[in-house]
């Protein structure tokens, strides 16, 4: 089947992020430890639950800032975990909405409201608005969502309130757990590495259906032999 449908991850893939820069700006604020607290959140379900709206901004800088021991107020806090957050070119957006000439076009973003907020602020102050709604036919932010990747099952609820197929649809995230994540619910996904960019979509979406008619030819040759 054809790709029809194309579901963008937004960090990494639309906006610039840099993790290192929130370390930093968190060790400038006293923290010794913010790798660690950071590198263990598998463990710390508290930024799973700060990602899927199951915790408030509050509660979330709360604990937060004790474990990493600091006592700073709340703008202070949001600019440094928001320091990740670089630049969004408008000329990404422009690309994306071209593809809506001719496909589905949706965005699958695990963030969080301080982020959430950050990324439209970022978006005025660099390009003049602030909402996706001209690029894209739904947007879905875990944190309003209630579902994150990899989860499967996040993928499959996309799917089926759009009445989408997941063999006509392409995922792009530049994390492979959420690639993993993706291929499992059925979908067709690319692992966006330093070497590709959504700009190769087009590449990637024929390749694909190439792929889809060579199997689909090999089996007509198999069920006439």
């Amino acid at each position: 089947m054809p790709i029809k449908n194309i579901i963008f991850d937004l960090g990494g893939v639309i906006i610039d992020i840099d993790y290192n820069r929130t370390a930093d700006a968190f060790r400038k604020l006293g923290a010794i430890n913010f790798d660690h607290v950071y590198t263990q959140k598998n463990q710390d379900h508290f930024f799973d639950d700060y990602d899927i709206g199951q915790i408030s901004s509050e509660t979330f800088r709360g604990i937060l800032k004790s474990k990493l021991d600091l006592t700073i107020n709340d703008n202070e806090f949001d600019n440094a975990w928001n320091a990740m957050l670089l630049d969004l070119p408008l000329i990404r957006l422009e690309f994306i909405r071209e593809l809506r000439n001719e496909y589905k076009i949706f965005l699958f973003s695990n963030t969080n409201d301080i982020h959430l907020k950050e990324v439209f602020n970022i978006c005025q102050r660099q390009n003049g608005f602030n909402t996706f709604k001209d690029f894209f036919d739904k947007e879905y932010y875990s944190n309003i969502f209630g579902k994150r990747k990899p989860n499967p099952e996040s993928f499959l609820s996309i799917l089926h309130e759009n009445e989408l197929n997941a063999e006509e649809t392409l995922f792009i995230d530049d994390s492979l757990q959420h690639i993993l994540g993706a291929r499992t619910a059925g979908l067709h996904a690319i692992h966006l590495t330093k070497d590709k960019s959504i700009f190769d979509v087009i590449t990637f979406i024929n390749e694909i259906n190439q792929a889809n008619t060579e199997e689909k030819n090999e089996k007509k040759f198999s069920l006439a032999s």
